[in-house]
């Protein structure tokens, strides 16, 4: 937990504000494989991680809202009434979005005010933007005591995402950072809603996150495009959604599809198999046999689903040359961000050291390493300022 984050966004609200906040911490989230597949209702493998949004919040006793971006030093002023969505609204939008979304389900808050930061590293594809969206939903349930279950909270970000920031997501990301288990990744069934948690023990290995800090301009748009693909091919085959799909099922169809449309569809069906397939290799400890469907899944996603970019595939093609790398691939939306690996604890600094010399050879441009631990969903803190 980052204290220091803490108390500088309480000391920030009661300086401003003249009251004590409650302080609501929601955290980002990890996929251990499980790519794109949610939109599709099918299956992935998210872990609440150690690195979040913390939200200081309470009520106002004015007539308008303020929120406060503590880490760019923006902030913004808005009323309660006709909210819409802000063109280039950035981060506006998720909180302007949650409170929309809370009035067309009649739960009804008065004005308030918040502060937040985070220690999510930018364009990391951490899911920053659902971590935010969850501490505020949280927050203004805990404030306004509108009797909010978590998975109604979810719904509520989800929409928020869709209808203000644009982005057609699936439930994934706010369901990991809100019921974030500490210890364990969560095989979710993205129909049902129902998790299954695994005890993350990867023995003699652990997981380590190469941030390609790049993050390429078309990645939201294209997020849209190939959902609309999937959604075109489930049509055809008169199925709710692609997790309903085999392989016999889509060559049924191929004639009606362009190759992309058809590899990206396959894709999909693959995916879901590779992330159930996996919870049984973290089942029977097979450690190895998850690492080779890592390197499976980013084969699929550069190749089939077309969501990689050079930086992504130079990291895991590097990992797979790396006897210290028994897995690797790229993760979240796509385009840049993150790639996701499983090292050998004892001997990764030697192999880290040369990726960071060959990446800044190849791309003229630093990647980063980040060490996440696996944590509890969002939640309420207690007793801030005395750390």
């Amino acid at each position: 937990m980052n204290h220091q984050l803490i108390n500088t966004i309480t000391s920030e609200f009661v300086k401003i504000h003249g009251t004590t906040p409650i302080i609501i911490n929601s955290p980002g989230r990890i996929n251990i494989i499980g790519e794109h597949t949610d939109y599709n209702e099918g299956f992935v493998f998210p872990a609440a991680i150690d690195k979040g949004i913390y939200t200081a919040i309470e009520k106002s006793n004015t007539d308008f809202c303020t929120a406060i971006a503590l880490d760019i030093n923006e902030s913004y002023e808005f009323t309660l009434e006709n909210l819409k969505p802000i063109k280039n609204g950035g981060w506006r939008n998720y909180i302007v979005g949650v409170v929309a979304e809370l009035q067309k389900q009649g739960k009804k808050t008065k004005p308030f005010n918040l502060v937040f930061g985070g220690d999510i590293p930018a364009g990391s594809g951490l899911s920053s933007s659902a971590a935010l969206e969850n501490s505020i939903v949280f927050g203004l349930n805990e404030v306004f005591n509108l009797e909010l279950t978590k998975s109604e909270m979810i719904l509520i970000s989800q929409k928020a995402e869709h209808n203000f920031a644009g982005v057609r997501c699936g439930i994934m990301d706010q369901y990991a950072s809100m019921f974030g288990i500490k210890e364990h990744a969560l095989l979710l069934d993205c129909r049902t809603q129902k998790a299954t948690p695994f005890h993350i023990d990867f023995k003699e290995y652990q997981i380590v996150l190469i941030n390609t800090n790049v993050k390429h301009n078309l990645a939201e748009n294209a997020y849209n495009d190939r959902r609309n693909v999937c959604e075109k091919v489930a049509s055809l085959l008169n199925i709710t959604a692609l997790r309903d799909a085999n392989e016999e099922n889509l060559n049924s169809i191929k004639k009606n599809l362009t190759e992309e449309e058809f590899q990206k569809a396959l894709y999909i069906i693959q995916e879901n198999k590779r992330t159930l397939e996996a919870s049984k290799k973290m089942k029977n400890e097979d450690i190895l046999g998850l690492g080779k469907l890592l390197f499976e899944s980013h084969n699929g996603l550069q190749h089939q689903y077309k969501v990689s970019c050079p930086e992504l595939d130079f990291l895991v093609e590097k990992a797979k040359e790396s006897s210290v790398v028994i897995g690797s691939r790229m993760m979240g939306g796509g385009f840049g961000g993150c790639t996701i690996n499983i090292v050998k604890k004892n001997n990764y600094k030697a192999y880290l050291e040369n990726i960071k010399i060959a990446y800044k050879k190849e791309f003229n441009k630093e990647c980063t390493f980040h060490f996440v631990e696996i944590s509890n969903g969002t939640h309420r803190l207690q007793n801030v300022l005395k750390h």
